[in-house]
């Protein structure tokens, strides 16, 4: 990793934040009559978890020089990311996108409990990023650099600049890589599932769901098939829903898995970005494998206990204690909404169904 000046960021995290519309009432988009304004994007996501877990975190990205644009750098800022990052773009605007609640697709076909979800964002301002006007000094400033799988589809020049961030150079920090597949994100484009995976082979700590495994590359048969078909990575891991993650390190070469806490769901969107910082929280404080996939989960249930995206972590202390449980007393977390304002000892925490 990078040795950094003491006010320097622990993570930067690069990529397109969108203004979200959340429905005002369940049903189909053609039927709800109004929408809440709310912020949306994988990294921007991951920086605001970060920061709401005491990390010095910076977004890069680019929005329009209109209102959207205000409104999501001003609500970025809010959680304490430094945003001096981002661009304006006089000339593209803002990205917004709609949707349903439910799960996000992550194949082509769709079905009864995923969300609907349309995208505003071809042409965006954030769409222009490029290796041009992305400055090496903005996103080599932290100890870990976080960028996902969606950036890649938004554009070619997009695309060259994750190639770029990602390949083998000088100075480079430790790069985090969340494959994200959509395959609604690459529409006419059967290259999509190799370039992800493209990119994917040149980082240092790669996220991505068996689900997304099997979509994007036809890679079936659980974790070990994942690794062997990604063995480059020093650091994978393979999340595999509620039942928890996988992850292959130097430490941990034949995988390690660690069960996900029972959580009483109140909205399943933002799991997987909470997941990501909550590991990327613990590697930045150097903690074991074990503990950091712990942390992974107790983020992820910290989001799927709220009704939006983003959630406040628990705090260090409190993710702490958690983390560290014994295994028994681990299995036997059920984390509801509310759990990260609680405190108390681990025991405190812990309840049977």
């Amino acid at each position: 990793m990078n040795s950094t000046a003491p006010h320097a960021p622990e993570a930067v995290c690069l990529g397109e934040s969108l203004v979200t519309f959340l429905p005002s009432r369940p049903g189909r988009l053609a039927d709800v009559p109004s929408f809440d304004r709310s912020l949306g994007g994988a990294e921007s996501n991951v920086a605001c978890t970060l920061a709401g877990a005491g990390h010095r975190t910076r977004w890069v990205s680019r929005v329009g020089a209109d209102g959207f644009g205000d409104y999501l750098v001003r609500a970025v800022a809010a959680y304490g990311v430094d945003t001096s990052a981002v661009g304006r773009d006089p000339h593209r605007p803002t990205g917004v996108y709609f949707r349903t609640a439910g799960e996000r697709a992550t194949g082509p076909d769709g079905g009864p409990d995923l969300s609907e979800v349309l995208y505003y964002r071809a042409g965006s301002a954030a769409s222009a990023m490029s290796a041009e006007t992305v400055a090496a000094a903005d996103t080599d400033a932290g100890r870990v650099l976080h960028l996902t799988g969606i950036t890649a589809a938004l554009s070619a020049d997009c695309l060259g600049l994750l190639r770029r961030l990602t390949a083998d150079r000088p100075g480079r920090p430790l790069v985090s890589f969340d494959v994200n597949y959509r395959a609604g994100l690459w529409p006419g484009a059967p290259a999509g599932p190799e370039v992800l995976l493209d990119l994917a082979r040149g980082c240092d700590v790669v996220f991505v769901g068996e689900d997304e495994a099997e979509a994007a590359w036809g890679v079936a048969g659980g974790p070990a098939a994942v690794r062997a078909a990604l063995p480059e990575p020093p650091v994978l891991v393979v999340k595999e829903g509620p039942a928890g993650a996988t992850a292959f390190t130097p430490q941990t070469p034949g995988g390690l898995f660690a069960p996900a806490a029972r959580v009483d769901v109140a909205a399943p969107v933002g799991a997987g970005d909470a997941f990501a910082a909550g590991f990327l929280s613990a590697t930045l404080r150097g903690l074991p494998p074990l503990e950091r996939l712990r942390h992974g989960h107790l983020f992820a249930a910290a989001a799927l206990t709220v009704p939006g995206d983003l959630a406040a972590p628990p705090s260090r202390e409190h993710a702490g204690e958690l983390a560290a449980l014994p295994d028994d007393d681990w299995g036997r977390l059920h984390l509801g909404p509310g759990w990260t304002a609680r405190a108390g000892t681990p025991a405190g925490k812990a309840r049977t169904p």
